[in-house]
């Protein structure tokens, strides 16, 4: 059995955006002594703005944290957490992407 170039950069991607928003959610919470969250943005003003992009890449992270905890906590059913985890590696996928595009162009590969 053979893996596709294609999948194997996919599969790349989707880790590298799931590395990479738990690496920023952690230094933001070691940082700040506070877990990421969505409810960052309800700051307003600058402060809501310098969250965005962070906010941008710790959402795959953010996203999957709540929802194991409303699974443990809420008895949410399965097909949610189905939804939610797809929708966290869809957006893992994007953010990887545009942090290997980002890499590949700093290193000049």
């Amino acid at each position: 059995m053979t893996v596709s170039p294609a999948a194997l950069d996919s599969l790349q991607t989707l880790f590298v955006g799931l590395a990479l928003a738990g690496l920023l959610a952690s230094a933001f919470e070691l940082f700040t002594d506070r877990k990421a969250s969505f409810q960052l943005l309800e700051a307003g003003g600058v402060s809501a703005l310098a969250a965005v992009p962070m906010l941008a890449f710790t959402a795959p992270f953010i996203i999957l944290r709540n929802t194991m905890r409303g699974r443990r906590l809420e008895h949410r059913p399965i097909p949610f957490v189905m939804i939610a985890t797809m929708i966290a590696c869809g957006w893992s996928l994007m953010s990887g992407r545009v942090a290997v595009d980002l890499a590949h162009l700093v290193v000049g590969a």
